[in-house]
């Protein structure tokens, strides 16, 4: 066989070889029809109505909880330990899975071994050496890059690009906080009005949905489980420190409440994207993402049972959000393959 054969052979093994390492992930949700009994441990018809807790359908709030036999009492979590008895850093053999069961459905997570957060700011700010070691570890990353610089924008407040005042999915979630009408039955325990309560599992419920329906599933659960490794590596594991335990605002049940709440989010995605036909091109006017917002405020509304005002087009956080997801999203189509 001649050279540019060989070369021909080797570009057919490394493609067939990057498809493989970027292969789309199993489902990891699994959907059961209403009324149909959880097939996991932990079921919330099991939760008297009296508690706290029966108040929470299909998302959760840390607020709730005060240690982790609560959280146990909720949702269902596995340890597995892929290594061996001399691995020296657990979690890197390790992986979690939780499941939630809630009215009929439930979702299965898996948080596993693989990059986080700090990993892509150390190649995005190192040198070739850090970049290539970051492709050959995960070529998905690579791959997204442009999709993940998106998000990024998206999720923080950049008034340097956007103008005073820009938005973020976490105003998206202080402005649903703020409409809630029904004081008497959301704050029923004092930290629900903290960053740990609504505000919290409002902004990865509605980053997870808009993440979803702008992009894919598989990129929203990329981004939520890059966060949480980097937040705390030892979720992976469950050997958590006595100090790591008794946190009740950064500690390990904060973050497990954080999964399950974006894998009900990018639920949601799912839905209002088939709903109001979003893809990739799709023009976000003020009225659709008041439409988009208004049936997050519904899911919330039933899922935590209380009241939240809707919001209007004419709102200065939807002109602007609206506004800046054309601005981030509106080269997409053209770099599409």
């Amino acid at each position: 066989m001649n050279l540019v054969g060989r070369i021909y052979q080797l570009k057919i093994a490394l493609i067939a070889l990057l498809l493989v390492a970027c292969s789309e992930k199993t489902d990891k949700t699994q959907l059961l029809p209403l009324g149909l009994h959880c097939d996991c441990q932990v079921d919330d018809s099991t939760v008297p109505d009296s508690s706290l807790f029966s108040a929470m359908n299909q998302g959760l709030l840390a607020s709730r909880f005060n240690s982790m036999d609560d959280l146990k009492s909720v949702i269902d979590i596995e340890y597995i330990d892929t290594g061996t008895a001399f691995d020296s850093i657990r979690h890197h053999h390790s992986k979690v899975r939780l499941i939630h069961c809630s009215k009929g459905r439930h979702i299965v997570s898996e948080l596993e071994p693989d990059i986080h957060q700090g990993d892509i700011s150390e190649a995005r700010n190192g040198d070739s050496w850090t970049r290539l070691g970051l492709l050959l570890r995960s070529p998905y990353a690579i791959r997204s890059r442009v999709d993940l610089q998106r998000i990024y924008l998206l999720a923080r407040r950049r008034p340097d690009l956007f103008g005073e005042s820009d938005p973020a999915f976490y105003d998206l979630a202080l402005t649903a906080a703020r409409n809630i009408n029904t004081k008497d039955l959301a704050y029923k325990v004092p930290r629900d009005s903290s960053e740990k309560g609504y505000i919290n599992s409002f902004n990865h419920i509605a980053a997870q949905a808009f993440i979803t329906t702008c992009f894919s599933e598989e990129l929203a659960d990329f981004v939520a489980d890059m966060h949480e490794r980097f937040a705390m590596p030892a979720l992976l594991s469950g050997e958590f420190t006595t100090r790591q335990l008794q946190d009740l605002v950064n500690g390990p049940i904060d973050n497990y409440v954080d999964i399950i709440n974006n894998e009900w989010g990018q639920e949601l995605g799912k839905q209002l994207a088939a709903k109001y036909k979003i893809d990739r091109a799709t023009k976000w006017t003020p009225q659709l993402l008041a439409d988009y917002i208004n049936d997050l405020h519904h899911h919330y509304m039933w899922a935590f049972q209380i009241g939240i005002a809707p919001v209007t087009p004419e709102d200065a956080v939807v002109i602007r959000f609206a506004a800046k997801m054309n601005t981030v999203l509106k080269t997409m189509q053209m770099e599409m393959p």
